[in-house]
């Protein structure tokens, strides 16, 4: 990799420094790199001697207060016009309401989402204590003298724990389910 390539895949990963800082620390890379070659180096073995491009960028973030990384991300990268500042004032009554109610149904979709796999859970805690409960009956039908009802309760038990087994299952498919659409969303959101 020659000077010109390792500046510019450099300025690439800084791309998030404000520019003064970006444009000091290329500049520092810039002159390592010259006086290396000086110093009798060919260019490729100077730029190879300070390290690759994502370890020196690793080194810049690390050396760089997270304040000036946060405000340059949020700093604006244009001023408003005057136009478009009346028209954010004059939109007002229109845009907020919709971005709250937006911002409602995004949150109340992610809600049931998760109350949908809450309720999964309880169905399948009423299963499993339905299960022992008709054990329980099973013994005491059993030790009464019943043996048609004891059948029977026997008979449910067997059918409310399979169904315990085969739920369970489906609340850790729906959980799997809604924790990687979660994952997911945040993925997005960053990426924007």
């Amino acid at each position: 990799m020659n000077k010109l390539d390792f500046l510019d895949a450099l300025r690439v990963k800084l791309s998030d420094l404000p520019e003064s800082d970006r444009e000091e620390r290329l500049a520092f890379y810039g002159e390592m790199i010259d006086d290396q070659i000086e110093d009798g180096l060919t260019e490729e073995d100077a730029v190879a001697a300070i390290g690759t491009v994502d370890d020196v960028a690793a080194q810049i973030h690390a050396e760089t207060p997270l304040l000036a990384i946060v405000k340059e991300k949020i700093t604006p990268k244009r001023s408003l016009r005057t136009w478009e500042i009346v028209l954010l004032v004059l939109g007002a009554p229109l845009w907020i309401p919709l971005l709250i109610s937006t911002l409602a149904v995004v949150l109340s979709v992610y809600i049931v989402m998760w109350a949908v796999v809450l309720s999964l859970y309880a169905a399948d805690l009423a299963l499993a204590i339905s299960a022992l409960g008709c054990a329980a009956i099973t013994v005491v039908w059993l030790l009464t003298g019943n043996p048609l009802g004891a059948g029977c309760a026997l008979g449910a038990t067997l059918v409310c724990a399979g169904l315990t087994i085969l739920l369970f299952w489906g609340c850790a498919f729906a959980t799997k389910g809604v924790v990687a659409l979660t994952r997911l969303l945040r993925a997005r959101r960053r990426k924007r």
